[in-house]
């Protein structure tokens, strides 16, 4: 009598147990930050056409457990930059270090045939309608060693007309 109520016991709970993840998304399907941890390592932007930017260095580190990427856009120099990317929920959200202190929120919520729009989401240390502040990007994936990123610039709540353009390929792996 004990193994026939294990075995109905096994047959009623196998499927509870056995679901996959939330309704309509399968648990294998990457996620948008999965992008950004793809772009580990030194990038470099040096000799390429079109860019606004063209003696850029880029790094790329993953890091809090992998819940994170970190950008390091002119590493070393006094006008460095870090650009931190993170989930939330099915969205990526970025927050823009600036060198000139202020720090921008920006939130992706879909790849749209290889690119990743980021709309302005919010500010820190900032007044958005009065300071200057990079206020969107977009970022275009164009293969696993080279990216296009374009970072658009406000003054006085519109567009001021500046554009930070980076076409950078990837110059070294993770270390």
């Amino acid at each position: 009598m004990r193994r026939f109520l294990i075995a109905l016991l096994l047959v009623v709970l196998l499927p509870v147990f056995a679901q996959p993840g939330p309704a309509g998304k399968p648990e294998s399907d990457p996620h948008l930050l999965d992008r950004f941890k793809a772009l580990a390592g030194d990038w470099s932007a040096g000799g390429l056409d079109g860019n606004s930017a063209p003696d850029a260095t880029l790094r790329y580190e993953v890091t809090a457990g992998g819940s994170a990427v970190v950008e390091t856009l002119f590493p070393g120099a006094p006008h460095e930059m870090r650009t931190v990317y993170v989930k939330d929920g099915d969205d990526v959200v970025l927050t823009h270090f600036c060198a000139s202190g202020h720090h921008s929120r920006m939130r992706a919520k879909a790849l749209d045939d290889g690119t990743l729009v980021f709309d302005y989401d919010g500010a820190l240390n900032f007044d958005p309608a009065r300071d200057d502040h990079m206020h969107d990007a977009t970022f275009a994936f164009v293969g696993p060693d080279e990216i296009r990123s374009r970072w658009s610039f406000w003054q006085g709540g519109k567009p001021a007309g500046h554009v930070a353009d980076f076409h950078a390929r990837r110059i070294s792996p993770p270390k």
